[in-house]
């Protein structure tokens, strides 16, 4: 068990922040999606508290996540075929992915407020709504709410996308490295038959 980040693997620590926020992100937004469908009464009660205690996770995460980076840098990006142009891209991604991550949830917390409704803190205690229910306040920002939601499961998405092709194109460890270890041996294995692409070095003139 690994607790400090290397060149080859990310450590135990920021695999255990990252896909922890990947179920929490997932789960809040199947809840937020599709939570009106579900039966009034108990069943909706008890989804919107999943939601919200899962949006607060996120940020929880989240805050986690940046001052892990601060104590512990990652490991520095694979060199793809695209040189540094996609290496910048990837890291506007993450700081999008780290905005919304941000946002969103904030954004849920406002809502619960302007509907008047107090939020509640992990089941522990509640927060009480220092405004009056406004009904056309609350529907602006749980349109705005929605809105980053969608953008931060494509954006995901993406960025899920991204890392295939850098372990199934590239061959490359982008992806392996903030894999769990079996997943990770499993991986290596699927690879063996493959080549990994490395970057062509030209020999200098003679």
């Amino acid at each position: 068990m690994r607790f400090r980040n290397s060149p080859q693997s990310y450590s135990t620590v920021s695999k255990f922040l990252h896909w922890l926020t990947v179920a929490l992100v997932i789960a809040a937004w199947l809840l937020g999606t599709f939570g009106d469908e579900l039966p009034r009464g108990a069943a909706r009660s008890t989804g919107l508290f999943v939601h919200i205690f899962a949006g607060l996770g996120i940020l929880i995460a989240l805050v986690a996540r940046l001052l892990w980076r601060v104590i512990d840098p990652p490991p520095q990006p694979e060199i793809t075929p695209f040189g540094g142009w996609l290496e910048l891209l990837g890291k506007l991604t993450h700081v999008a992915l780290y905005v919304l991550l941000a946002a969103t949830p904030i954004l849920g917390i406002l809502l619960q407020f302007a509907r008047g409704d107090a939020l509640p803190v992990f089941g522990l205690t509640e927060i009480a709504s220092p405004w009056v229910m406004d009904r056309a306040f609350a529907h602006s920002i749980k349109e705005v709410h929605e809105t980053l939601s969608n953008i931060l499961m494509v954006l995901a998405a993406f960025h899920a996308l991204a890392a295939m092709i850098h372990h199934w194109v590239w061959r490359d460890r982008t992806l392996e490295r903030m894999l769990p270890v079996i997943a990770r041996q499993s991986s290596n294995s699927n690879l063996d038959g493959g080549r990994r692409w490395s970057p062509h070095v030209v020999p200098p003139p003679r």
